[in-house]
């Protein structure tokens, strides 16, 4: 399993303790870290949650959005997909998080995505990415700490969506292991760990229409001190259940086998600590920068019930930015 370094977690820890406002990046394999006092986030990094934000908005001129993708063969998706496939009918993981690249050509650059996004969680770092999440990791406040995973996504314009999206049997399957995946996440740093609410809907907005996906809400109680631990705490909640699967440590050997690219920041995570509360995201729903194109990166859950062409489709669906109409 992956580890954060050790300073990383001091360094947590310890603007923790003192109650100093700073935000914080891991990526995927929690090779790169980003610990910044609020004070220090500027220019290089620009972020946004439902209650905090350092940046304002920009008034950009509008114009129509082009956008033409390029996503990944579906021969090589399907390579990928019966990997995954093999793993699980041998026992070796029940959900997995399977991503591919898609290049993408636009006429917006990612700072203009940055400010022109409407999405709960807004994440831009200059030069590299871009990522508007829609997807809470966990949430501190008051001593208790809540995760709220997102599994299970429909076209929103299909007649009786959300109900198709509760009772189709894949989707509710997977929706179930990530539950339970993150229930026992959470019991590591956390007492009294409770589903609080089960397959909840989120609507998302974007230039290519709109998506239903299907959320949970799992809380516990944390110590007292908790502060003076964050980075302990996020260090034994790491990589994200939702975006690597169960169980992880297997799951996490399988994913690189499969996918055969760098996730990079891509599915890590980004947080901001107030002096109080908590509030971080996953990093799903992002853009990066390539010299000479942009990469946009999205998957989804893999069980043994998966039909490999849906996937297929909903990894492409999901590529998209959350401007509506042609601005």
């Amino acid at each position: 399993m992956y580890t954060i370094g050790s300073d990383i977690i001091q360094q947590m820890n310890e603007l923790g303790q003192k109650r100093r406002p700073f935000v914080f990046l891991f990526d995927f394999e929690c090779q790169r870290a980003k610990v910044l006092e609020w004070g220090q986030c500027l220019p290089e990094l620009l972020w946004r949650t439902p209650q905090r934000s350092n940046f304002m908005k920009k008034d950009l001129p509008a114009h129509a959005v082009k956008w033409e993708t390029e996503p990944v063969s579906f021969s090589r998706y399907e390579e990928a997909f019966e990997l995954v496939q093999k793993h699980i009918h041998g026992g070796d993981s029940y959900l997995l998080n399977l991503t591919m690249p898609t290049k993408v050509k636009t006429n917006l650059t990612l700072e203009e995505i940055a400010h022109k996004s409407q999405s709960p969680y807004l994440v831009y770092l200059k030069n590299e990415f871009v990522c508007f999440s829609p997807e809470i990791f966990v949430r501190i406040e008051n001593g208790e700490i809540s995760s709220y995973p997102m599994k299970g996504t429909i076209d929103a314009s299909i007649p009786d969506a959300a109900n198709r999206l509760k009772t189709d049997r894949k989707e509710l399957a997977e929706h179930h292991t990530i539950v339970d995946l993150i229930r026992n996440d959470l019991s590591r740093v956390a007492e009294q760990v409770e589903v609080k609410r089960f397959c909840y809907m989120d609507e998302i907005v974007s230039n290519q229409g709109r998506l239903l996906q299907m959320s949970s809400e799992i809380s516990g109680k944390l110590p007292g001190d908790y502060r003076e631990h964050l980075g302990d705490l996020f260090a034994g909640l790491l990589p994200a259940g939702s975006i690597s699967g169960a169980p992880k440590k297997k799951t996490v050997e399988i994913i690189h086998a499969a996918e055969q690219y760098e996730r990079g920041w891509y599915t890590g995570i980004f947080g901001m600590f107030d002096g109080e509360k908590v509030d971080s995201c996953v990093l799903i729903r992002y853009l990066e920068q390539n010299e000479d194109h942009f990469t946009f990166k999205s998957g989804g859950g893999i069980t043994h019930l998966s039909n490999c062409l849906e996937e297929y489709d909903e990894l492409i669906k999901k590529v998209y930015v959350p401007i509506a109409g042609n601005h």
